[in-house]
C-alpha cells in the first residue's frame, strides 16, 4: 500500500466472488439490490445465490436495481473514516446506470479529490480481475488517479463469451421473440452472448451444448491469436469460467479448457454476477479472459 496514502478499493457484488480475506487486502463490496415480486433483496446480504435461482425457478418477477444515493454516500463515509482515499469499480456503465450516478455522487464535496470511480467496462469474472489488479497497483505505491487511469486504459483488455442454456430469460427479457424461443427451444439452439467493450451482445446460434462449448474455445482462441496476442506472449492475461448455477459442469469446463489452452493460466471458476443471471438463467455456461497486472 501507498506510504502516502492508504486507499481502498471498492466495488460492487457484480464483481463475482471476492474471497474472505478481501478487507484484509482493503477491499470493501457494495451489495447490489434486486426487486423480486416487488420486494427488495440484496446480493450475498438476504439473498444468496441457491435463493434466486429458486425464485427464478418459481417464475418470480426479478429485476435489477442500483443502491440508493444514501446507501453510497453511507459506504463512502464510513470507510473514509480509516482511508484516505477510494478507488471504487462499478460494473460496466454499458450495462447499468450505477456507474455514472456513483461518478456524479463522487464529484459531491464530501467525496471530491478523494473518491475516484473507475468506468472500467466489465462485469463478473473480468471486473473481478480488474479488483485483484487495483489492490496490485495500489500495493506498489500506485496513487488513487493513477489506478483509475490504468485500469480505464486497459478497460477493452478483457473478453467474455457466454452459451446461454435456454432462451426463455432472453424473450422474457426482450431480446428475443416468442417464435424464436420457442424454435430454439425444439432444435435445441443454443445463443452464444458476448460482453467485451461492456455490451451484451449476440455472438452465435448453436446448435446443442458440446457444440456451444466447441464455439466458446474457438471464440477466445481467436481473440487469444489475434487482439490479446502481445499479452499472452508476455504473460500478462489469464483466462477464467463462469456460470449460472452449474458448478459442477463448469469445474468440468475449465479443466478441458487449461488443456485446450496449456500456456494460459485458468485463474478462477465463479458464478456469473446475478445481474447477468436474471437475463439469461441457469445452466449458463462462460469463458472469459482479462489482462492480469504483474
Amino acid at each position: 500500500m501507498s506510504s502516502r496514502m492508504k486507499i481502498a478499493i471498492t466495488t460492487d457484488s457484480n464483481r463475482g466472488i471476492l474471497t474472505d480475506e478481501s478487507k484484509d487486502k482493503g477491499v470493501y463490496v457494495l451489495p447490489m439490490p434486486f426487486l423480486i415480486n416487488g420486494d427488495c433483496f440484496f446480493e450475498n446480504v438476504n439473498l444468496s445465490q441457491s435463493q434466486f435461482y429458486e425464485k427464478l425457478a418459481q417464475n418470480a418477477e426479478v429485476s435489477t436495481s442500483q443502491p440508493s444515493v444514501g446507501e453510497v454516500t453511507d459506504f463512502w463515509a464510513e470507510l473514509l473514516k480509516t482511508y484516505d482515499e477510494i478507488v471504487h469499480i462499478p460494473m460496466s456503465s454499458s450495462l447499468s446506470n450505477s456507474c455514472a450516478s456513483a461518478t456524479a455522487i463522487a464529484q459531491n464535496e464530501e467525496f471530491a479529490g478523494k473518491v475516484f470511480v473507475v468506468d472500467n467496462r466489465r462485469i463478473s469474472v473480468t471486473m473481478k480481475q480488474s479488483v485483484y489488479n487495483a489492490v496490485t497497483l495500489r500495493d506498489r505505491g500506485e496513487s488513487a488517479q493513477a489506478i483509475k487511469e490504468h485500469l480505464e486504459q486497459t478497460a477493452t483488455d478483457s473478453s467474455i463469451y457466454i452459451a446461454v442454456d435456454t432462451m426463455k430469460y432472453l424473450k422474457k427479457g426482450g431480446r428475443v421473440t416468442p417464435a424464436a424461443a420457442m424454435i430454439g427451444s425444439i432444435l435445441k439452439i443454443k445463443p452464444v452472448l458476448q460482453i467485451h467493450g461492456g455490451k451484451l451482445d449476440k455472438y452465435a446460434l448453436i446448435r446443442g451444448t458440446l457444440k456451444a462449448k466447441e464455439c466458446l474455445k474457438a471464440a477466445m482462441k481467436n481473440d487469444l491469436e489475434n487482439e490479446f496476442s502481445e499479452l499472452v506472449k508476455n504473460g500478462e492475461l489469464a483466462l477464467y469460467v463462469a456460470h449460472t448455477n452449474g458448478e459442477a459442469e463448469a469445474k468440468a469446463f475449465a479443466k478441458e479448457v487449461q488443456t485446450f489452452f496449456p500456456s494460459v493460466p485458468v485463474t478462477y471458476c465463479d458464478a456469473l454476477s446475478l445481474s447477468v443471471s436474471c437475463h439469461i438463467g441457469p445452466g449458463a455456461l462462460a469463458l472469459a479472459c482479462a489482462r492480469v497486472v504483474k
